[in-house]
């Protein structure tokens, strides 16, 4: 695969993004968990034990994340092998598909039964968005931090700091100072998203879903470092 130019502000602005889109989807689409799908496997049962709404978007959630990765994926070779700036063209893509979602929520909702075909169209459109994203970070952008799951980052975060408490050892290639920096500015882009998800929700409701595009675009505009791949 050819090299990808990519600024350092990109990987930051798609972790704000997913920040902020799985919160206000969980928010506004009875904790369907939009970008960390698997989440979704406990909230589903919390909600069958329950007895939320909420069921069917969850259920669905996985199989459409799957579907809309592996899609991602044949389109970035298929781009590729014609020598097509992919990477962009695919952020483009999440783009739009994060303006049909803010159309519909902002359309649709508010969404008080999670089960209402309007609330699980809304979340699959948004599932998709961040699928989207997921398997363009992970296909071009291999080397930064994951944008969506935090839990990984986190631990590898705790190791390094575990790592520069020792004495440092002779085997050690990378030092994990820089790389901690990196993970630990991720982590907090993406808290920010969550905690301006939820700061927008309490005050506009699904109008909330406007922002997301615009950060899409953001990144977007940032024209992957110049890079025409």
């Amino acid at each position: 695969m050819p090299a990808i130019n990519w600024t350092p502000t990109l990987p930051l602005l798609l972790s704000l993004n997913a920040g902020f889109v799985d919160t206000a989807g969980f928010l506004a689409l009875q904790g369907l968990f939009t970008a960390h799908v698997t989440g979704n496997f406990v909230t589903l049962g919390a909600s069958l034990v329950l007895g939320t709404s909420g069921a069917v978007a969850k259920l669905l959630a996985l199989p459409v994340f799957c579907l809309v990765v592996i899609l991602t994926r044949l389109l970035s070779s298929a781009l590729l092998r014609r020598e097509r700036p992919a990477l962009k063209i695919i952020l483009g893509l999440k783009v739009a598909v994060l303006v049909a979602g803010a159309v519909l929520a902002i359309r649709l909702g508010p969404f008080p039964n999670g089960d209402a075909w309007q609330a699980v169209v809304t979340g699959m459109v948004l599932v998709a968005a961040m699928a989207i994203q997921n398997g363009a970070h992970r296909i071009h952008l291999g080397s930064a931090p994951p944008s969506t799951l935090m839990t990984g980052t986190t631990t590898q975060i705790m190791i390094d700091l575990a790592d520069m408490m020792q004495a440092p050892r002779q085997d050690t290639t990378t030092a994990p100072g820089p790389r901690l920096l990196g993970m630990s500015a991720n982590i907090a882009v993406f808290a920010s998203g969550c905690a301006a998800a939820a700061l927008l929700y309490a005050h506009v409701g699904v109008w909330c879903f406007v922002v997301p595009p615009v950060l899409g675009a953001a990144a977007l505009f940032l024209r992957v470092g110049g890079a025409t791949k």
